[in-house]
This record gives structure tokens, sequence and C-alpha cells, in this order.
């Protein structure tokens, strides 16, 4: 029998990528609101070019805030500290544009429904350990490995923005092998290419890649124009919101196209994205199938969700509306029960930021339940 053979690709940004810088303020702020009041209703943009730092969004809370002292630490924290390269933190100007939340959101909300309508979607798959597709997960532990040697002065010429691409070759939806790894990394001025491509595959690439997925076919892009010397704001303009394919699973399940940072849990983009998660990961760790994906739909101010769908590829071993429901059994879906069960309240969101929202430990959308 003829076997399926194909080729997917994703991608990772490190901690200094600008549209990453806009999402840990935003969520930043988020957490500041949280940490004094738990029903702070937060939904919070930023956008950073050049040397200016713009906030703006809707907050609804009892607390008190700071945010051009909280900007200009997350600034300092990603190393925004050079106005030629990246940002100053010290120096950018910054713009403040917030208002409350609408009361017609709120009417909805405040009875428990849904802070907005839309579409939102869960993946899990048996590819890794954390139950992500290869692809993401391997470029995010090399955009880690990129922070982890800049950050300890193993390769000391390094800067802060960067990104990380990797192509993975499957037959039969099984992951055979790293098809190429491309890394694109901003660097101090004057270093030689040469000598950065050997530092990135020897200190970057090789320390965390499966010696079995490396063949002689495999091919390293590292920074292919030869210069990255201007990145951060500087160089491109940030925007909250802007990398939700890295966020989730880089493009390899389909997204909603709600974004996820500086949106406190009722608002169900958020909050109903995490549960998706939360059970298929758990359709997969109980053995109902080697892959799924759940959709949720919710209206504004609605509580129960508008439908629940579930596609599991042809890989489950019980039949799906079984599956729906043990799912619709076992947990609550409306905004309230998300928040309650997930623990959403916290101020926890500033460390979702970097190396997407889901595969990591820490998390309780994350925890494996029986179902």
């Amino acid at each position: 029998m003829k076997y399926k053979r194909y080729f997917l690709t994703s991608e990772s940004v490190t901690e200094g990528h600008p549209d990453k810088v806009a999402d840990l303020i935003s969520d930043s702020i988020l957490d500041e609101c949280l940490k004094q009041d738990k029903e702070s209703r937060v939904a919070v943009e930023t956008l950073i070019t050049g040397n200016k730092v713009i906030v703006a969004g809707e907050i609804t809370t009892n607390a008190t805030l700071d945010i051009e002292k909280l900007v200009r630490e997350k600034l300092k924290e990603v190393g925004y500290d050079d106005e030629k390269t990246t940002m100053d933190y010290r120096t950018c100007e910054i713009e403040q544009y917030i208002k409350k939340q609408s009361n017609d959101i709120a009417i909805g909300v405040n009875k428990g429904g849904a802070g907005d309508q839309g579409i939102m979607f869960g993946f899990a798959c048996d590819e890794t350990e954390q139950f992500m597709p290869y692809p993401i997960s391997l470029a995010h532990k090399i955009t880690k490995q990129l922070a982890k040697v800049r950050k300890n002065g193993e390769i000391e010429y390094l800067k802060t923005d960067g990104k990380a691409q990797v192509t993975i070759e499957y037959i039969d939806d099984f992951p055979i092998r790293v098809d190429s790894i491309l890394i694109s990394v901003q660097h101090l001025e004057n270093v030689d290419i040469h000598t950065m491509q050997k530092d990135l595959i020897e200190k970057v690439i090789l320390p965390i890649l499966d010696p079995d997925m490396l063949d002689f076919e495999t091919k390293f892009f590292i920074n292919p124009t030869g210069r990255f010397v201007i990145g951060g704001a500087i160089g491109d303009t940030g925007l909250t919101g802007r990398k939700i394919i890295c966020d989730t699973y880089g493009g390899i399940a389909r997204h909603g196209g709600g974004a996820f940072s500086g949106k406190d849990p009722s608002k169900v983009d958020r909050s109903a994205c995490y549960m998706a998660r939360h059970i298929a990961k758990n359709v997969v760790a109980n053995g109902m199938a080697r892959k799924c994906e759940i959709q949720l739909s919710y209206g504004i101010g609605m509580e129960q969700p508008i439908s629940l769908f579930i596609e599991c590829f042809g890989t489950n071993r019980i039949p799906e509306h079984l599956i729906i429901k043990a799912i619709k059994e076992r947990f609550d879906l409306t905004p309230n029960g998300i928040i309650e069960y997930l623990k959403l309240k916290e101020p926890i969101y500033s460390k979702t930021t970097n190396y997407g929202h889901f595969g990591r430990e820490g998390f309780t959308w994350e925890n494996i339940v029986q179902i």
C-alpha cells in the first residue's frame, strides 16, 4: 500500500521579538490587575514601534496601576536597552489610552455569560511527551535555547530578537525526521557570519535535537541575509496578539482567530481555548484517540456553549459521540465553570507569553485527569 509522505513547518519567536514584547506588556498589566482585584475586567492592547510604546484598551478594576513603570520594567527585562538597535526602556515614550469596559458587554458577563461570541479550538496529539505537534515543540525548544545561551553568556554576541522555523517530514502521520531548521537571530555589529553559524549549530541546535531525527539531508539555515543587527521595535512594529499561531499549535491545528494576551478569563477567546486544549489533551492522554481537535463556540452573554465538536482524524478507539458524551458529563463548559475549574483568576498570564501557551508544565489546563 502506498504511504502518505508530507512536510509540516512551524515557527517560534524569541522573548525579544516585538510582538512578544507587546504580549508581555499586555499580560503583565492583566496580572497586576488580578493581583489586586481578582474580579478585574481587562482587554489591553500594546503597540511598540521605534522608541515608542502605546497601551490602549478597557480596564475595569479596583487595582491601582502604574502602567508606565510596569512597561519600562518589562522592556528592561527583555533586553530593550539600546535606542539604535532595539528600543531603550529608559528613554522611550509611553502613551496610554485606557477606558472602562462597555456597560453593554458587562451586562452579559456580570450574569455569568461569555464576554464575546466566537469559535475556539483545542488540539492534542501523541507525537511528543507534551501531547503537542512535533514541529512547534522543537521550534519552541530552539528559541528557549537561544535565550539560554544569550543570558548565560555562552554566545555573548546574541541579542534579544529572533525566530526559529522547523520543517518535519511525516510518513503516514508520524514524524520521521527533521528536514530543515531555520534560525534568524539578532546579533552585535561585526560578528562573523560563519562563526555565528558554527556556534548556533553546536550550542543551540545540536544540544536539543534528537539525533535519531537528524540525517545527512537535514538542512540548517542561519541568518540567511547574513546580517541581523537592527531588531526589536526599531526594526519592526510589535502588536499584541499577532503571534497566535506560535501561541497555539504552530499551524498544525485549526485556529478560531482570537488572541489571548491582555484578556482576562471572562473573554472566552482565552479561557475556552485553554479548556478546549485541556479536553483534547485528556482525550489523548486517556487513550481515547491518538489525535484530537475540539471546537467550542459561544454567544456573547450566553452561559452554555452553542456547540461542541470533536475530530479525532480516524485515530479514535471509541466512537466520537461517546467521547462527546463523556466530555459533557465530566466538564462544566460555562465561562464561570471554566474559570473556576482552571483557576483562571490568578496572576499567571505573563508566564504564558513566550514559547506557547500549551505543552508547558505549571498551567492548570495542562493537567491530566480521568475522563
